[in-house]
């Protein structure tokens, strides 16, 4: 019985060791890299503005009636004349949406809150700050950037945090969805229903679009019912769009390494079993 030399075990078990641990060391710089891409949109928390929040974002004109000093610009954004969408600030845990609400053409717009006699709070988004608030049903309009350098056949995720909620004095249930376009592309979110006088808490979603030009126009409608009798209103923060890497890429890397790295421990193994044998 040939007996393995217990500094060939050692040596073995320090070069698996070390294996292992490249490849950790591999996994963990190719997720950080992924998840800390830099995203391709502009101002996506909607912190950015010109004039301020708690007021109806910029439409356009001459459909839009809102004066320059009434109505809010969010930088990197733009909605075509017509829309109403409207731009709620946060501020200690709480938000203006059920507490002095937002300004616009037709006066002020607040949402169902505890702070207004809702159902629900209506709770600060993940991402924090600004949030965007557009009635579905009512001067339907996007919120919508060009997207630049965009790499045509990749895909890209586009990934925000979405709520629905209901425009304070109005009864009724209603149903929101956002409609998502990069380009002649369009994905929908799942659609809320909600009881009346409610809101539905945040949600995470995460769609993937493939680029058909180097730059694209990134787009989010509301969607909603029953009508303007009963105003729904989808909320949007937390906007980022980012390349994706292609599918099996993080697998492949990570294959190809503990190939690497196995192939060179069966060397040093080899070249150490020659010498202890002579």
């Amino acid at each position: 019985m040939r007996v393995v030399p217990s500094s060939l075990l050692g040596s073995r078990q320090s070069l698996l060791k070390s294996a292992l641990l490249g490849v950790s060391s591999l996994a963990l710089v190719l997720s950080a890299v992924q998840a800390n891409a830099d995203s391709l949109v502009v101002n996506g928390s909607f912190e950015l503005t010109s004039n301020g929040s708690n007021l109806q974002i910029s439409c356009g004109t001459p459909q839009c009636s809102t004066p320059a000093t009434q109505s809010t610009t969010l930088n990197g954004w733009s909605i075509p004349a017509g829309g109403y969408s409207f731009l709620f600030a946060t501020s200690g845990g709480s938000t203006s949406a059920d507490q002095g609400g937002a300004n616009g053409q037709f006066g002020n717009v607040q949402l169902w809150g505890t702070n207004n006699g809702g159902v629900d709070a209506i709770t600060p988004s993940p991402d924090g700050g600004n949030f965007v608030a557009s009635d579905g049903a009512f001067q339907v309009q996007p919120i919508e950037q060009t997207i630049n350098g965009l790499v045509v056949g990749d895909s890209y995720r586009v990934s925000f945090d979405w709520a629905a909620a209901q425009q304070y004095s109005y009864t009724g249930p209603t149903t929101d969805q956002w409609s998502v376009s990069l380009g002649g592309q369009t994905e929908d979110t799942p659609v809320i229903d909600l009881d009346s006088h409610s809101f539905s808490g945040w949600e995470s979603e995460s769609l993937v679009f493939t680029a058909t030009s180097s730059s694209e126009v990134l787009s989010f409608l509301a969607n909603g019912t029953p009508g303007s009798s009963e105003p729904p209103f989808a909320l949007l923060d937390g906007v980022q769009l980012n390349q994706t890497p292609e599918p099996g890429t993080l697998t492949f890397l990570l294959t190809g390494g503990l190939a690497g790295f196995g192939a060179l421990n069966r060397r040093r193994l080899m070249m150490k079993a020659r010498k202890a044998a002579k």
